[in-house]
């Protein structure tokens, strides 16, 4: 059996959704570990990308908890926005880090989160930001936390494509 037909079947098994579901909530569990453990305040970028990786550990449960064509459609929909809405994020934040002019390079301090979902006011130890964006208060081999999840959202989008083309042309269906 070649690979690519076996990333299609990967949809298929719980245990690939659940994996997508135990990295984010590893993920999750660092950021508030850096966040409280280690007194690292999270910027506005930094609530962002927690957002989407939120978004990649929904995205892993639903399927894993019921695995049908539907929860695949939709947990494909929503791994593929997160993990491209958290590397354009992580993008946006290395920018604002690496500005040559920092002075014009901020964000802003109220997360804009949609009027029917305020997740700063409904989950502020989680989603309120309470740091500048433009600070570089960690470094891991070099790497700052922006840029560790520029690889990471990365390898969340280019795990999505491969899995949701090897399926489509493999499987003809979700």
């Amino acid at each position: 059996m070649n690979t690519f037909y076996m990333l299609g079947n990967w949809a298929e098994q719980r245990w690939a959704w659940m994996s997508l579901f135990i990295t984010a909530l590893l993920l999750e569990a660092v950021a508030l570990y850096f966040q409280y453990g280690m007194d690292l305040k999270p910027c506005i970028m930094c609530i962002y990308q927690r957002a989407a990786v939120f978004g990649v550990l929904f995205a892993g449960l639903i399927p894993s908890i019921h695995n049908n064509i539907l929860t695949r459609l939709l947990g494909f929909l929503v791994w593929g926005t997160s993990a491209v809405w958290g590397l354009l994020v992580a993008i946006e934040h290395v920018d604002i880090q690496t500005a040559v002019n920092p002075f014009f390079a901020s964000c802003e301090i109220v997360p804009n989160f949609p009027s029917f979902m305020p997740l700063h006011n409904w989950l502020p130890n989680i989603f309120a930001a309470t740091g500048d964006c433009g600070n570089i208060d960690w470094q891991f081999l070099d790497l700052s936390m922006p840029q560790w999840m520029i690889v990471i959202f990365a390898v969340y989008s280019l795990m999505f494509v491969l899995v949701l083309f090897s399926r489509l042309f493999t499987r003809r269906s979700f």
